[in-house]
């Protein structure tokens, strides 16, 4: 069992581990990155994001890969557990100047073999629309940034929708947008649409329809990340300011909230059946929140540092039916709990896209698969730390809980990233996901403190206006409470194996069907053969 110190054995990186499934092997043939394949210096730059979409080709061979690094942003065939990566012949390759992409998004309602659309956000708050296939460029969004002058943390296009996309900046606001329409050569001015507790939403107000369609202030600090439900009626955000806010996202309604232990909320995803969210952040716990219930049923812990990305892997995570789950206090939902391997793409409407339509991508398409959002600040100084952990899936009775952290951690240390293969909390041994975390120093809460307190200074806008209620939550306040129960107050969840798999902070995972996808802030993207499916292959 892995503990801080580790020694030698435990800083070595890994290339496969066993799981209950198998043997994950990684595939250094399918290693994308740049060209030259020379680590990528990432100190102060902006995450590695990776975005998949499949164009559906009759060849058998419809995955295309994209990712940035720097300034530069490359758009590659992804041949998977199949073939070795040729990184001589990038489709497309960008390079940019005065700005770094920071995050990307593939329609797959549109996306053919001759065409595709990509959304991309960058640092200093553009959004742009290319299309890597005709290596056009269609349309440059708040190209003045008359709209927002913070970096864009997050963009998606709209469940449903092949002209709506969302956008989340580090000045804590949201914007939806239509392709279709014009930005103005004004800044826009607002209307308030609807109000409440730590968020506003706003109409843009002019005499023709201009983008942003509506404008979204929530919270304090940087808006992180968001994710829409799998049947795209619900959006999950979380903020710098260490909450999770779900809303109804065409009634603009709240439903309900949930704060961190401490620090900030960096990542979020849904669980395929859209009952539970997933959330990590500078707490170092990986948070289960009930979205039927409104309240956290579960937290997973054994991280030394930041978590960084969260997300489920569905194609090995299922609970049996009339296999109850024992957690404290009753949560009857979850008895027919996440039968994670279904076509999510049928529920996937929204109203908003004034259409009836389903959405034809494949099952568990790749883009959508969540690639979350690293820390919206500067990583710790000497920030390393490239642990993967993997809570969940049946195991055996715990083990004794020696060898960990003193509110009993059962995994390796953020910094270290070595492998435990422990129990998870009883009761919940079925609840599985995957996490990806920084590293911090040992001082790490005093280091968060002072980052946190700073918050983004920045971030006030001058286009922000002073109608979110500012009611400032004391954390002291909200623990022991439904907003963040203290930790013997709910199941624990232990990582069941802990690997060490970059020297950089990992910043992407994954899950696809044959493999696993990983990327770390030196620009490596590495694919982790599943037990099985890893075949001899001619480069």
């Amino acid at each position: 069992m892995a503990t801080e110190g580790g020694g030698k054995e435990m800083n070595e990186i890994k290339t496969q581990f066993t799981t209950r499934e198998g043997l994950y092997k990684l595939l250094p043939h399918s290693e994308y990155s740049r060209p030259n394949r020379v680590p990528f210096n990432s100190q102060g730059s902006n995450p590695v994001r990776v975005s998949f979409v499949n164009l559906n080709d009759q060849s058998g061979n419809g995955d295309r890969l994209c990712f940035n690094v720097g300034r530069e942003l490359y758009f590659y065939i992804y041949k998977g557990v199949r073939k070795a990566a040729d990184l001589s012949k990038p489709i497309d390759k960008r390079i940019y100047k005065g700005t770094q992409p920071t995050c990307h998004d593939f329609s797959h309602l549109t996306a053919t073999a001759e065409s595709v659309s990509l959304l991309v956000g960058f640092s200093a708050g553009q959004v742009q629309l290319i299309d890597p296939i005709k290596k056009e460029t269609s349309k440059l969004f708040n190209e003045e940034r008359l709209i927002d002058k913070s970096r864009v943390t997050c963009v998606k296009w709209v469940p449903g929708s092949e002209s709506l996309f969302l956008v989340a900046h580090s000045s804590g606001n949201m914007y939806l947008y239509n392709v279709e329409h014009t930005c103005g050569t004004t800044a826009p001015h607002y209307q308030l649409l609807k109000q409440g507790e730590s968020f506003a939403v706003h109409t843009c107000k002019s005499k023709s329809t201009r983008n942003p369609l509506l404008k979204w202030t929530v919270g304090e600090g940087a808006l992180n990340e968001f994710a829409f439900s799998p049947d795209g009626k619900f959006l999950a955000c979380v903020s710098q300011d260490g909450f999770l806010r779900v809303f109804n996202f065409d009634s603009v309604e709240p439903h309900g909230t949930m704060r961190s232990y401490f620090g900030g909320l960096l990542c979020v995803c849904w669980s395929p059946d859209g009952k539970y969210i997933v959330t990590g952040g500078e707490d170092d716990l990986v948070t289960v929140w009930s979205f039927v219930d409104c309240r956290v049923i579960a937290r997973g812990q054994g991280h030394k540092s930041w978590v960084s990305v969260v997300a489920f892997d569905p194609y090995t995570t299922s609970v049996d039916e009339g296999d109850p789950m024992e957690f404290s206090g009753s949560d009857e939902d979850f008895q027919d709990l996440l039968h994670f391997g279904r076509d999510r793409a049928n529920s996937t409407q929204s109203r908003l896209s004034k259409r009836n339509s389903t959405d034809s991508r494949p099952p568990l398409s790749r883009a959508r698969t969540h690639t979350n959002v690293m820390n919206a600040m500067s990583p710790p100084a000497g920030s390393n730390g490239s642990n993967v952990t993997a809570p969940g899936g049946p195991v055996p009775p715990p083990l004794p809980r020696s060898n960990s952290l003193p509110h009993s951690a059962g995994s390796s240390a953020g910094s270290k990233s070595s492998v435990t293969d422990g129990a998870i909390a009883s009761g919940v041994s079925k609840f599985a996901t995957l996490s990806l975390h920084d590293r911090k120093e040992r001082h790490h809460e005093k280091e968060h403190k002072r980052n946190h307190s700073m918050g983004h200074i920045s971030s006030k806008s001058s286009d922000k206006l002073n109608l979110v209620t500012k009611t400032k939550t004391d954390p002291a306040k909200t623990l022991g409470t439904a907003l963040c129960p203290r930790m013997e107050d709910v199941p624990l969840l232990e990582p069941l194996i802990c690997k060490k798999i970059a020297h950089e902070r990992l910043t992407v995972l994954i899950f696809l069907e044959d493999c696993i996808v990983t990327a770390c802030q030196e620009g490596f993207i590495c694919t982790w053969g599943r037990p099985g499916k890893v075949v001899s292959f001619n480069p």
